[in-house]
């Protein structure tokens, strides 16, 4: 049973259970119990599942391994303790390890002292940087607390030596729970969980997380079921101990017609008034070129500032090495760096010592990724976090001051969890089959304990079986082995063939190779993007490569082929594959400040009333109030407001042909499905071709003449929603790529055998030919079907898409057509993206401000 613990226990009960080594040893470094160490000690303690929720700086690990510490002090002080592993600490990121690593070495050390004697009690990280030397070392000596990895448990678990070591842990702590439910890695790992449990049926399990929600399915996904059943799980929220002082700041008061130098100049300004005011800033951006661009950029504008060795700033992201991130890490630490500038990497806990302000570039789009950032500042449990999110366009200011209003208000933004990734499976079966025999039935009923996959069916199970088992014999010619045996008449699973073992442990995990794609006219190579980019075109597809516009035509392996395509506008923005999706939740609640905003200028309310709601509603200054003021009057007199419970298709045509803009503020992930559902409407119904360009507010399709968009819409149902997608996706990209990366999963592409890596190149061109070979098996081979729930329920939303066209079939949301000479001001990032993205920037500002005087002024004319 899931339950929240509504009160902390007394510091006294805490007390009595900790040994006098631990108890001195806590009262020399903290002079009290946190919140969440007064919930959560006793219930570790006592051997309870829980889930501890808090800000950054909570003290949550502590609170994970107070009773961990104290149980093994306990036992190594009254020569019980044993050599076997206690406690296994599972976390997404290496660098976070070693952390924890150094985090209870010295407490230990320092135990030890109060002690006056060697406790004996070893710590050890093992990874996939850990050496062999390192490994048999464990082998013979087992760390009593191990630090791990979600791939390197499982590793561990299909270890017929190390397993021995396992059979009786007491605790797992997981942390960042947030950071890995919503992934393969943390399906990965809950498969791995309940093979754990059934080695060690009295563990008990601790998940550590951020903010996150919904938290009541996040503890079920931690804690498993039993007998069909939630485990018990015990909730422990501590949201309210961080403060927040939350302000959204743009550079210049007019932010359409200010021209681009002006505001660069300004917002560079900002940056640098804001670092020069704090001891130390860390600076978030949603892209890594971003990330590059403001460190150039401050550099160069502001040299004393930060070319100096006192004044020094410095980048952090995934493509830099190793070496240079954890220096930049140790620097932070140590107080040497005045700022750092990062994508995404700093978002989880690695320690990065005292930060006083965190500056967003842009939207998080997400009201939890902003809590996780703004609360790396002020690090400490009692601390107030700081944040400011920095907006240079419209769309952006009202979406962050929503954002920062639900942040406010702990209106979280719910995750989504991957149900029944049949690749996973396939590869958890095959570890599982590699560590000894085991029964069908019995599998299918350790497996179903796992939360992701509590609703798999048989069939799917017994499909998985059948493709690992070599039942499909045709698949032989393409070197697609039996990795298992299965006896039907017996009902037992083992592994098959001398090197499934080393198979298995070269080619284990769930993050999928990825490499950049040659972009080439006949055999002239032009240049290179990046995958996630190729994923979102499709045949005649228009983007920007080098100043210079391009048409897809097709892709063969890491080659993508174009033609050159002067005359066309681009329908796929150069940055696309960057960019964070807007959430669901935080689109709803846009749309709904939206719908409030329409209901005021329709009662025909002033300019003051107006503004003094802004002011209620969002906490914005003057210039802020009266942007966002001045941006839906523009809208409201030249076409309509839409909002949460009105989509307006707006409809013109311009020389590049007519165009229809649809206003569907539910964020990318809905607006791609329901955008691709439409085109397929239209190809199919009217044998017309449709450009499709999208973004988290909506989406604009391109046509020639004899083009009925509306119709097509109307002929989308939300019951058909899922066949119309399925068809939609067959001959895609993103399919194409997705099942590669499914297929890697399934081990049915090897990215490692023999000692030899296979390039991507070759990987993709093998699941191409692959593909075509499972689908003359089976349309619904399982790794096929996985690629395709993959693209559908992971990187697009068919679940809220469903959702949206069930509440326009009962009229909950209504439909608003509007015939305009040109785009409306909210459709300007939605339709002109296109356009926009070939100019430099500072053509593009002047463009979308005579775009917005040109609205005026037929604004003024009507």
């Amino acid at each position: 049973m899931i339950s929240v613990k509504e009160k902390p226990d007394t510091a006294e009960a805490i007390d009595r259970i900790l040994t006098e080594t631990v108890k001195k040893w806590f009262y020399s470094r903290f002079p009290s119990y946190s919140l969440p160490q007064l919930y959560g000690v006793l219930e570790i303690h006592s051997r309870n599942n829980i889930l501890i929720s808090a800000p950054t700086g909570a003290t949550k690990t502590l609170t994970g391994f107070l009773s961990i510490l104290n149980e093994l002090v306990d036992s190594a002080e009254k020569g019980i303790l044993k050599d076997k592993t206690y406690a296994i600490y599972v976390s997404p990121l290496k660098a976070l390890n070693m952390d924890i690593e150094v985090n209870l070495k010295e407490p230990l050390e320092q135990m030890e002292k109060i002690a006056g004697r060697s406790l004996g009690i070893r710590v050890a990280v093992r990874t996939g940087d850990t050496t062999a030397s390192e490994k048999s070392k464990m082998l013979k000596k087992p760390p009593h607390i191990l630090i791990t990895t979600p791939e390197s448990l499982a590793i561990v678990l299909s270890s017929y030596k190390f397993i021995e070591h396992l059979r009786e842990v007491e605790w797992v702590i997981i942390d960042e729970v947030h950071a890995l439910a919503e992934n393969k890695r943390g399906t990965h790992l809950a498969l791995s969980l309940e093979r754990l449990q059934a080695i060690s049926p009295a563990m008990c399990r601790i998940g550590l997380s951020a903010t996150i929600a919904p938290i009541e399915e996040v503890a079920q996904f931690l804690a498993g079921l039993e007998g069909g059943k939630p485990r018990g799980c015990m909730i422990v929220e501590a949201e309210f101990l961080k403060k927040m002082d939350l302000k959204v700041l743009s550079p210049v008061p007019d932010l359409i017609d200010t021209e681009h130098q002006k505001m660069h100049g300004a917002m560079y300004e900002l940056i640098d008034s804001l670092i020069q005011s704090h001891r130390s800033t860390l600076i978030f951006t949603n892209t890594r070129s971003a990330t590059e661009r403001v460190i150039h950029h401050l550099k160069e504008k502001y040299p004393k500032n930060y070319l100096t060795e006192e004044q020094t700033i410095g980048a952090h992201h995934g493509s830099l090495s190793k070496e240079h991130r954890h220096k930049l890490e140790e620097s932070l630490r140590q107080g040497k760096l005045k700022a750092a500038v990062s994508s995404t990497s700093l978002e989880l806990g690695i320690d990065i010592g005292y930060i006083d302000l965190v500056i967003l570039l842009g939207s998080p789009k997400s009201v939890a990724r902003a809590i996780q950032r703004i609360g790396r500042s002020g690090h400490k449990m009692h601390e107030t976090a700081k944040g400011r999110i920095i907006v240079l366009d419209r769309d952006d200011l009202v979406e962050c001051s929503v954002l920062l209003k639900s942040a406010t208000e702990k209106k979280i933004d719910r995750i989504h969890i991957p149900a029944n990734c049949l690749d996973v499976l396939a590869q958890q079966i095959y570890g599982i089959a590699i560590s000894g025999k085991t029964g069908d039935k019995e599998l299918y009923e350790l497996l179903k304990k796992a939360y992701p996959y509590r609703n798999l069916q048989y069939k799917d199970y017994k499909d998985v079986l059948d493709y690992l088992s070599g039942k499909y014999i045709s698949l032989e010619d393409r070197s697609i082995y039996a990795k298992i045996w299965h006896d039907e008449q017996t009902g037992m699973i083992g592994r098959k063939g001398r090197m499934s073992r080393v198979i298995y442990m070269t080619n284990i995990g769930t993050i999928p190779d990825e490499s950049y794609v040659t972009v080439k006219i006949g055999e002239q190579p032009i240049g290179k993007i990046d995958e996630g980019f190729l994923e979102k075109l499709k045949r005649g597809d228009v983007f920007v490569l080098g100043g210079e516009k391009y048409e897809f035509l097709f892709s063969r392996g890491m080659v993508a082929n174009v033609k050159s395509a002067v005359s066309k506008a681009p329908t796929i923005p150069s940055w696309f594959s960057e960019m964070l999706p807007l959430s669901y939740d935080l689109a709803l609640e846009i749309g709904r400040f939206r719908r409030l905003m329409e209901e005021k200028f329709l009662h025909n309310r002033s300019k003051e009333e107006i503004m003094e709601f802004v002011h209620e509603s969002l906490y914005v200054d003057e210039n802020a109030a009266n942007s966002i003021y001045e941006y839906f009057r523009e809208q409201f007199l030249y076409a309509a407001i839409p909002h949460d419970r009105k989509i307006v298709i707006e409809t013109y045509a311009d020389r590049h042909g007519s165009h229809a803009v649809f206003h569907t503020l539910f964020g990318r992930r809905v607006n791609d499905c329901l955008s691709r559902a439409v085109a397929f409407a239209i190809g199919r119904t009217q044998h017309k071709d449709v450009e499709i360009a999208i973004n988290d507010n909506g989406f604009c399709l391109t046509y020639g003449k004899g083009v009925n968009v509306l119709g097509a819409f109307s002929l989308l149902r939300p019951d058909k929603l899922d066949m119309v997608m399925n068809t939609a996706l067959d001959k895609t990209e993103v399919l194409r790529r997705r099942f590669r990366h499914c297929a890697g999963r399934a081990l049915m592409i090897l990215r490692e055998y023999m000692g030899r890596r296979k390039m991507v190149g070759r990987q993709q061109t093998s699941s191409m030919i692959l593909m075509s070979a499972v689908k003359r098996i089976s349309n619904d081979f399982p790794i096929l079907k996985e690629a395709r729930r993959e693209v559908l329920e992971d990187l697009m939303d068919i679940e809220n898409t469903r959702q949206v066209l069930q509440m326009i079939q009962e009229g909950r949301i209504k439909i608003k057509h509007i015939n305009t000479a040109m785009p409306s001001p909210f459709a300007f990032s939605i339709a002109l993206q296109g356009y926009t993205d070939i100019m430099k920037i500072e053509d593009r500002a002047e463009f979308l401000k005579r775009m917005h005087q040109a609205v005026l002024a037929r604004i003024a004319k009507s």
